[in-house]
């Protein structure tokens, strides 16, 4: 039977030419890097862009906007501008499961390494996910998308932030790793589907439409209430109470997401009387009335101990938590328990989150260095010393950065 140590992972034996940069791919890939897949990293010659996305900068002057989502990758550095890197490219296609690319919507195309035109007939058993801002057609076919940019386009800007400070950008870039999320989902369907049927297939994914299936349940109230969604703060559109409280020690988030719920928090608060008033004997009725709620809730709350409160409530089986930096989660015991602080060779990031009984996935390579791997990746793939030195002294294959 399989164990942790040599299982080698729930997608052991699966191969990925990870062509992406920035972030929605390269979140994609690490997933799968992460479970056992082998990923070949294949950068620019001016190396992805968010080596240089700092500071912060380790001691090899890579950015942590790069660190942060390339463990478990291989990096070759290749100018597929020239047709011995075209070459390159497909001779690495040959063994591979899965091609993961964000070029501009046509570049593969002109190329003459689109899908249709070249891969789909000579890697009938391949599985090629494009990723791009807004697809290739439609009114914003190929233009270019960042997350911010998508986060307003979609939705997210309407609907976050205060009512009296205005819409506020998603602190974290909701957007691409939404939309590496549903990469890689689309990937593991494609390579079950694959399973079945014998043939690879083409995923066509973009920012846009994974920026607004993330819009619930906003998009889900529009459509049965027709009422635009309105900035709302810390409250939830659906529930109440679901909001941020200031105690004397640390502000704190209650959710009481059902009648049940709410009585006892109003219990466990001291103030049993408040869960059967009238005015809050239903999450409608607390909705309707959630103003005169959140002071009656801040006034048993102002002068309490939070972090002592969510630890007695939680324990009580009540949903609360406090609000806590970066510093405390990442050094905070439940992290650690989890495996959720990871260390590799002077790396330090977060860990899984997905945790497998029989096929755990493993940290085993820090995030690579520019091209560090390129003489390696090409002789494991059949190319001879003398061919990977022809490569290297002409350019196609490099070793260093390319000044822009």
């Amino acid at each position: 039977m399989a164990n942790e140590k040599t299982s080698g992972g729930t997608l052991a034996g699966i191969k990925v030419v990870d062509c992406t940069r920035v972030l929605g791919g390269p979140y994609c890939t690490q997933m799968l890097g992460d479970h056992g897949a082998e990923i070949i990293k294949i950068e620019p010659p001016q190396g992805d862009e968010v080596r240089d996305w700092g500071p912060p900068f380790d001691d090899g002057k890579d950015a942590s906007y790069f660190l942060g989502v390339n463990r478990n990758k291989r990096s070759l550095a290749l100018d597929l501008s020239t047709d011995r890197g075209k070459e390159v490219l497909l001779r690495l296609l040959e063994e591979a499961d899965v091609l993961v690319e964000n070029y501009k919507p046509g570049s593969m195309e002109k190329w003459g390494l689109g899908y249709e035109q070249v891969l789909k007939e000579r890697f009938p058993k391949l599985v090629h996910c494009r990723i791009s801002g807004f697809g290739a057609d439609g009114p914003y076919g190929g233009f270019p998308g960042y997350d911010g940019i998508i986060q307003a386009m979609v939705g997210h800007f309407s609907i976050n932030g205060a009512p009296e400070a205005g819409p506020v950008r998603l602190g974290i870039p909701m957007v691409d790793i939404g939309t590496g999320l549903y990469s890689c989902n689309a990937i593991l369907m494609a390579l079950l589907e694959r399973e079945r049927s014998g043939h690879g297939q083409y995923i066509d994914m973009t920012l846009y439409d994974c920026g607004l299936a993330l819009m619930h349940p906003h998009v889900a109230n529009y459509s049965l209430s027709g009422r635009v969604p309105k900035l709302t703060g810390n409250q939830h559109p659906n529930i109440s109470p679901y909001d941020l409280f200031k105690t004397a020690t640390v502000d704190i988030f209650v959710a009481g997401g059902n009648d049940r719920a709410f009585k006892k928090l109003c219990r466990e608060l001291g103030k049993p009387e408040l869960g059967d008033d009238p005015r809050y004997a239903t999450n409608g009725d607390r909705l309707d009335n959630q103003d005169s709620l959140r002071v009656e809730l801040q006034a048993l709350l102002a002068e309490v101990d939070g972090e002592e409160l969510c630890d007695r409530l939680l324990a009580a089986g009540l949903p609360v938590g406090p609000m806590r930096n970066t510093e405390e989660v990442m050094t905070h015991p439940h992290t650690l328990h989890r495996g959720m602080a990871a260390e590799k060779d002077g790396w330090k990031g977060w860990g899984i989150p997905i945790k497998f009984s029989r096929t755990p996935g493993e940290i085993k390579r820090r995030p690579p260095r520019f091209g560090e791997h390129g003489r390696e990746l090409l002789e494991e793939n059949g190319f001879t010393a003398e061919e990977v030195d022809g490569l290297i002294a002409d350019g196609t294959v490099l070793e260093a950065r390319r000044k822009s």
